[in-house]
């Protein structure tokens, strides 16, 4: 869904399930990383705003967790 509602703004996906902590026996920090790549943060907030609120809004589909979004610049 989130794909097919940014469109080909988004330049790259990658989805994460995390198996355990650094520890042994310890529990993974996430339980999934979702990553999506895009040209610039401003392509990022264009394409983000009209579909905020529907992508959001199908989190509690997946997770009772609440979602944490982080804006990085990809170096290597």
């Amino acid at each position: 869904m989130v794909q097919r509602l940014l469109g080909s703004t988004v330049k790259n996906v990658a989805v994460e399930e995390g198996i355990a902590g650094a520890s042994a026996g310890a529990p993974p920090p996430y339980l999934a990383l979702g990553h999506l790549y895009f040209e610039s943060v401003d392509a990022f907030q264009r394409a983000w705003a009209p579909h905020a609120a529907q992508i959001v809004g199908d989190v509690p589909n997946y997770t009772n967790s609440e979602p944490t979004i982080q804006i990085s610049i990809v170096r290597i």
